[in-house]
């Protein structure tokens, strides 16, 4: 499957399991490399899609499997719930691999740190505090008033998205972003591809040019041939992504009426 060829990077563990992915794997030939993303694992906010590691999943499959897949887990700072992106520390996780790789590693690993109040920040999130302690309370208060926030402005996305001809959005189970697919006109398409853009590019373009709004187009992340989307963040306040979602649902029928 070309999404788990070797060394294919995976994020969003919430969009595809983890059990389907590993066990792809099982029937493919060994040795395999995952390299995956755990950024979002904070940011699960549908309580029957919890989060799942690919490490976990791989022990559970038995040693045909966990001796054989190697895998690197990273974590970042700056996509937690807390989303401090301006601090850019994190760690990632060797397993299984090959000892003259971790050998590269360890000598490149050595000379790259993160500013102090990065790790300081990575520390704190990687033990916050426990029921008990003074803070909990608030804590657990204040990120669920975040995780909750996120839903709700994620069922906003799906309900307002699908409800316009030829976009459709699936339920987001958890980080901060829906991806809509959009159907292009095919006049659309012949003309993105007669300026070499991707057509899901070119609709995010336009939309930026009518509008200043600003979409990434699925292309840059990789996508079912023949399909097209976009990624929506949803960090806005409530009020202002329903005026954004609106206004791409405006622009989406102008364009069809422009390339019908």
């Amino acid at each position: 499957h070309p999404l788990w060829t070797p060394l294919q990077v995976v994020e969003g563990c919430y969009q595809i399991s983890p059990h389907s992915a590993l066990l792809q794997i099982k029937q493919a030939q060994f040795p395999q490399r995952l390299l995956i993303s755990h950024v979002h694992q904070d940011s699960v906010f549908t309580p029957d899609s919890p989060f799942l590691s690919f490490k976990r999943v791989l022990y559970e499959l038995g040693p045909a499997v966990s001796s054989a897949v190697q895998l690197i887990s990273f974590y970042s700072l700056s996509k937690g719930f807390a989303a401090e992106g301006g601090f850019r520390a994190g760690f990632f996780e060797l397993v299984n691999i090959d000892p003259a790789i971790m050998k590269c590693f360890c000598s490149w690993g050595m000379s790259v740190y993160p500013l102090i109040l990065g790790q300081v920040l990575l520390d704190a999130l990687m033990e916050p505090p426990l029921p008990g302690d003074p803070s909990y309370q608030t804590f657990m208060a204040e990120k669920q008033a975040v995780l909750s926030d996120l839903a709700h402005k994620a069922q906003l996305a799906q309900e307002i998205s699908s409800q316009v001809p030829g976009i459709r959005c699936n339920p987001v189970q958890g980080a901060m972003y829906s991806f809509p697919s959009i159907q292009i006109p095919a006049r659309a398409v012949q003309e993105a591809q007669a300026l070499g853009l991707e057509p899901d590019f070119f609709f995010c373009q336009k939309l930026l040019e009518a509008t200043g709004i600003v979409l990434a187009p699925g292309s840059i992340f990789g996508q079912r041939r023949g399909t097209h989307h976009a990624r929506v963040t949803l960090l806005p306040p409530v009020e202002t992504l329903r005026i954004v979602l609106h206004t791409i649902a405006d622009f989406r029928s102008q364009s069809l009426q422009r390339y019908s």
